[in-house]
């Protein structure tokens, strides 16, 4: 490989690097090779782009990737590592030369020096500080370190004025406050450990406000308080990052606890082969994201025993071919503590997770999460055991992007109901075990959908009550095929799935009477040209009770048929047995 190059631009804002005509991120190229392709950056499908927005952003990426890249060489041969302090070196000139706040950066952000955002020189700091930490350690290049810990300094400096804002505003519970928080504890250990003092993590968790963002940001349940499995995995990779040379029995209690309950909560949610649901704001399917979920997992298994995200690990390396960073070996200074207690319920983010033979499901009826909330109260999202994603949550589209934006943090985009033909408002729902409650998305409207997860099937009951006729709408959203086979005025057969895929299949059966109508809707937000078939299921009245039955195909005795009685679901089986379960509200 050729030696790195350090760009000389300042960084712009990576969530440009987006194609306008189909939303969906551009390719990236060789971004170690620091050049610009000469055609423009390209999307997968066949558009080039070559803008100031798309350059700048495109360097954000390239000082990103050098930065991962520093640390493998860190880690590597004595060449190597000569060169990954040669690059240190250049950035610390690069940085000393830089004026003390970007002049490109948007006014509502916290700008950074060599960045637009000071979030995103905040993660390039901690790998740099990182791959500095590792050098330190060796005898042939910890005498050159030296003269990189004004430069340290100043990236903690920098991290630390932008932390100090963010709390001045009231935002102590921001994600972004959380790796600036990293960044001054990994800029400052990597200066004590080259400086030949041995750093205490813990205490510095402290003294940066890395406890305290835990005990504000994180819900009870276990999930960072947005709810978002992106934001989530984000905050506890800073976590993780920051706390390095820790040792796994001398974390505090309630730091221990909220560390193994974040570790949980991905665990509990993920589908039994480890597929994260893209809940709330977040890409659907990202391949940098894929890397940082490998690496949480990674770091989460050196602290905790039992390999606790094992499968989302390999989930992960589906979609990633990125090693992991070569200096993970030894994070923690100690043994692994108990591996954290598994769940399923989490009454906090409101979700529940439902598994019957082959069928995972999640309900979401939760708060608003926030910036990073959508309009999806009381969506329901299914995967199959080996991670075939039924109906999933559609995840999100970069954000320059703000058509598309809107659209997937829409109701329109969800399994959800809808009202009307309108959206829901931006509202909190309420989980009470396996039944979640919404009476905020419209007015007069009360909405109520609970899961009964049998060992044969799945039974999802929906139930909208209004104070005034109007139009009552239950919505399926499938990301693979979908037949559908309707069976007369109140109920329809479907079969979700595609070749090779695990088949799901479908009873849905509606009172009073509902059109089952087959409408086009944009594919997940990993490529939204991508057109699948959904259903919109419709009625026009004060009261809607909507019935699906989900089953594997692999599943026995297969379901026959359902039917509904004025208060009871009755559904019977090819063994000749008969189940029924109560409507309920």
């Amino acid at each position: 490989m050729a030696a790195l190059t350090v760009p000389k631009e300042a960084g712009g804002w990576w969530h440009a690097y987006v194609c306008p005509a189909h939303g969906v991120e551009l390719d990236h190229g060789d971004l170690l090779g620091a050049a610009f392709p000469a055609a423009g950056a390209a999307c997968r499908h066949g558009c080039r782009l070559d803008t100031d927005a798309v350059r700048g952003a495109r360097t954000v990426l390239a000082h990103q990737e050098i930065a991962r890249r520093l640390r493998h060489l860190a880690a590597g041969t004595p060449a190597e590592r000569r060169e990954a302090v040669a690059v240190l070196h250049q950035y610390a000139e690069l940085y000393a030369g830089l004026p003390d706040t970007h002049a490109g950066g948007a006014d509502w952000m916290l700008r950074g020096r060599l960045f637009h955002q000071a979030l995103t020189e905040a993660i390039w700091a901690v790998n740099i500080a990182h791959a500095a930490r590792t050098l330190a350690a060796h005898h042939d290049t910890g005498s050159g370190l030296g003269a990189l810990v004004p430069f340290l300094d100043s990236l903690r400096e920098a991290a630390g004025a932008a932390r100090k804002e963010l709390l001045r505003k009231g935002e102590e519970r921001s994600n972004y406050t959380a790796w600036l928080a990293a960044a001054e504890i990994s800029c400052r250990s990597a200066a004590e450990v080259i400086s030949g003092t041995v750093p205490d993590a813990v205490r510095l968790a402290e003294e940066y406000g890395l406890g305290a963002h835990m005990r504000v940001s994180v819900h009870r349940d276990g999930w960072e308080w947005e709810a978002s499995t992106y934001y989530h995995l984000f905050v506890l990779h800073a976590y993780l990052l920051a706390l390095r040379g820790a040792r796994p029995e001398r974390l505090p209690e309630g730091m221990a606890s909220v560390l193994g309950a974040m570790v949980s909560a991905l665990a509990g949610v993920a589908a039994p082969d480890g597929t994260l649901p893209a809940l709330h704001d977040g890409p659907y399917r990202r391949e940098a994201q894929s890397a940082e979920i490998a690496e949480v997992a990674a770091l989460a298994g050196r602290l905790f025993a039992g390999t606790p995200l094992e499968s989302v690990a390999r989930a992960a390396g589906r979609d990633s071919t990125a090693p992991l960073p070569a200096d993970l070996g030894e994070w923690f200074a100690g043994p692994p503590l108990p591996a954290p207690p598994s769940r399923r319920d989490f009454p906090d983010a409101g979700y529940a997770v439902f598994r019957t033979e082959g069928v995972h499901a999640v309900l979401d009826a939760g708060p608003h999460g926030g910036a990073h909330g959508h309009q999806d109260k009381l969506s329901l999202y299914l995967y199959a055991d080996d991670g075939t994603a039924w109906q999933p949550d559609p995840g999100q589209v970069p954000y320059a992007h703000r058509s598309l934006r809107r659209y997937y943090a829409g109701t329109t985009a969800h399994p959800a109901f809808r009202v009307d033909d309108t959206e829901q408002r931006l509202c909190d729902a309420v989980l009470d075990g396996d039944t979640g409650r919404c009476d905020q998305a419209y007015d007069g409207v009360t909405a109520t959908r609970r899961v009964v997860e049998d060992r044969h099937y799945l039974l999802d009951v929906l139930v909208l009550e209004a104070a005034a006729e109007h139009r009552l709408t239950a919505q399926l959203r499938p990301a693979t095929a979908l037949d559908v086979v309707a069976q007369g005025p109140d109920r329809a057969r479907t079969v979700w799935g595609e070749d090779g895929e695990a088949v799901l299949n479908g009873w849905h059966v509606a009172r009073p009477p509902a059109e089952f109508t087959v409408v086009p809707h944009p594919g997940p937000a990993d490529d939204p040209a991508r057109v699948r078939q959904g259903v919109d299921w419709s009625l026009t009245g004060r009261r809607a009770v909507f019935v699906s039955v989900y089953q594997s195909a692999e599943a026995a005795p297969p379901v026959r048929r359902v039917s509904l009685s004025e208060h009871t679901v009755h559904i019977d089986l090819a063994d000749g047995t008969v189940a029924t379960h109560p409507i309920g509200a």
